[in-house]
């Protein structure tokens, strides 16, 4: 006894991660095993070594007797016992009974009262379960008042959002009437623009051009006058002529020969004309080897001189 009370003022005066501080005086607690979610001294699984609560499994909704001795508190893993509790309302009562009969009468009675609350919330659901099914769709549960306020203002800031935006879309559209951005800005879609034009046409300020719409209509028909066309270039072949006379082809074999001699005569000329171009060179190059000759002879005699001076 002594350790629990250790346990329960370091809690209650120092420090707790599973409490709840309100500011209306009462804590509440946050521990799975809590039999009434509040903190204080006779509800706290932690400060107390003799403790039983009911909890519900998560996936399969059966309900549970949990119970926790001193004679296990040695042995973390095994410090809680669970007792399967009955689908029959009164059959769990008189298991609670049974296995609390030496119990604090506080502890019987929470555990009782939180059997009554889990089997209502288990009719509930299913019931709403058998009227989901039975109307095809999904009942919407009600909201708290709390996320009740929160949509609706949601709602309003939403639908002053849409406001602003809508003030904004006419104040750009009575620009564009008004020419601030000249005939048509870039940035401004095409929707806009012809709900600003439609408009203009409306009020009388401006009339639809009617020549230019025929002009689109033409050069529609152009194009499909040209595509036409191109259909019936691919639908004509060219073949040879099958009654072509020799005499042509005669003809045709001269002209052949007669251009295949003037490439030859063309040929000899450049090749000719070539050689001449050669000819030309070497005696260029003998004619510099020749002009060099006498320059070394005098540059040899300058250092004959030179050395006979010294």
């Amino acid at each position: 006894m002594a350790s629990d009370e250790i346990v329960w003022q370091i809690i209650n005066q120092q420090f707790c991660s599973f409490k709840l501080k309100t500011d209306k005086g009462q804590n509440f607690c946050r521990n799975e095993y809590n039999v009434t979610g509040f903190c204080n001294r006779q509800s706290c699984p932690l400060a107390n070594s003799r403790y039983a609560t009911v909890r519900q499994h998560p996936t399969k909704g059966t309900l549970y007797l949990y119970m926790k001795t001193i004679e296990r508190a040695h042995l973390p893993s095994k410090m809680w016992e669970r007792i399967k509790l009955s689908n029959n309302y009164t059959k769990a009562l008189e298991q609670i009974d049974s296995r609390l009969i030496y119990w604090p009468k506080f502890l019987i009675h929470k555990c009782k009262q939180r059997l009554t609350r889990l089997t209502q919330v288990q009719i509930r659901m299913r019931r709403i379960a058998a009227e989901e099914e039975r109307l095809g769709e999904k009942l919407v549960p009600r909201l708290a008042p709390k996320i009740r306020h929160r949509e609706a203002a949601r709602e309003r800031k939403a639908e002053a959002a849409a406001k602003l935006e809508k003030t904004i879309e006419r104040e750009l559209v009575e620009r564009l009437r008004q020419g601030a951005y000249g005939d048509q800005p870039l940035n401004v879609s095409e929707e806009i623009w012809k709900k600003v034009l439609n408009a203009m046409e409306r009020d009388g300020e401006g009339a639809r051009d009617k020549d230019m719409d025929e002009g689109i209509e033409s050069e529609d028909e152009e194009v499909e006058a040209e595509s036409d066309e191109d259909d019936l270039e691919k639908a004509v072949e060219y073949v040879s002529d099958p009654g072509e006379s020799e005499d042509d082809l005669e003809d045709l074999e001269d002209w052949l020969e007669s251009e295949a001699e003037e490439e030859a005569e063309d040929d000899e000329e450049d090749s000719s004309e070539e050689e001449k171009v050669g000819k030309k060179r070497k005696l260029r190059r003998a004619n510099k080897v020749k002009s060099k000759k006498p320059r070394q002879d005098e540059r040899e005699k300058l250092t004959l001189t030179n050395e006979l001076a010294w």
